[in-house]
């Protein structure tokens, strides 16, 4: 396993590798480090999980290395609110094949799709994450740049809260069907929960995991275009605690500018 490409956009270190399955057996690596590297300082570790077909390789690593899950919690960053309980749509049902359900984990912490009152539910999630500070975020990036579920100009950089309910762009609905969890548009949902973009960034490390072609495009406005709700991801550029994991596929249309102001490259 070997990195391409080596750089930097702003503050955020970019990692370029062959393929999905290098890019996620390097990011578990490094997650897996932090985390140990962590229990040498405290004795519970938290960490948020993105649930995502690009995170596959990732979690499909990282839950056979070496690392005391005992003693660390886990939270995830977006569900829909509105599918049936039990629905394999639900970011927890996937989280639970992956990752969840197959490490010991000292908690598990879950945001509730079903419940009625979805401002008591923003609430009691809100009230964990405070409780339990977060260390590390790992995330993907959408398709229009989404960050959670934080899309294009509905995502505050400075957002008060640390969960709430958001109306999905159409663009952020339709990645679900291309990624094949649902058929059809019409059955995605159109709301669910998010963690806001502060949330998500409070972490002491963040790692970003962004694979495949599909994500070329979203790849080049993070690392190119002006920092700005236009393009959410774009914020990641100002945090020197922060990893992108590419792709030489996600990583296409970066490639093919010969000149980038904003990208240095080793």
């Amino acid at each position: 396993m070997s990195i391409i490409k080596k750089g930097t956009a702003g503050q955020l270190e970019i990692r370029i590798f062959e393929n999905r399955e290098q890019l996620g057996e390097d990011a578990a690596r490094t997650v897996a480090e932090k985390i140990n590297e962590l229990h040498q300082e405290q004795e519970i570790v938290n960490i948020i999980f993105a649930a995502a077909a690009s995170q596959n390789e990732f979690l499909a690593k990282l839950i056979t290395l070496d690392i005391d899950w005992t003693r660390v919690n886990a939270f995830h960053m977006d569900e829909y609110i509105g599918l049936p309980a039990g629905a394999p749509q639900h970011f927890s049902y996937f989280l639970g094949g992956q990752i969840f359900n197959r490490v010991p984990f000292a908690n598990v912490f879950c945001l509730n799709g079903t419940v009625e009152n979805t401002e008591e539910e923003c609430e009691r999630y809100s009230a964990l994450l405070l409780q339990y500070p977060t260390d590390i975020t790992c995330m993907g990036i959408g398709e229009n740049t989404h960050l959670a579920f934080n899309d294009p100009f509905m995502a505050d950089f400075n957002d008060p809260k640390l969960v709430k309910v958001v109306e999905l762009h159409d663009a952020s609905r339709q990645q679900q069907v291309n990624e094949g969890c649902f058929d059809v548009l019409e059955e995605v949902p159109k709301i669910a929960y998010t963690l806001t973009v502060p949330a998500l960034l409070k972490a002491k490390a963040i790692y970003s995991m962004v694979p495949g072609p599909s994500k070329s495009q979203a790849v080049y406005h993070t690392l190119v275009d002006e920092i700005s709700v236009k393009y959410p991801s774009t914020i990641l550029r100002t945090l020197p605690n922060a990893c992108l994991f590419l792709d030489v596929a996600s990583a296409e249309m970066v490639f093919q500018e010969s000149e980038l102001q904003t990208v240095v490259f080793e």
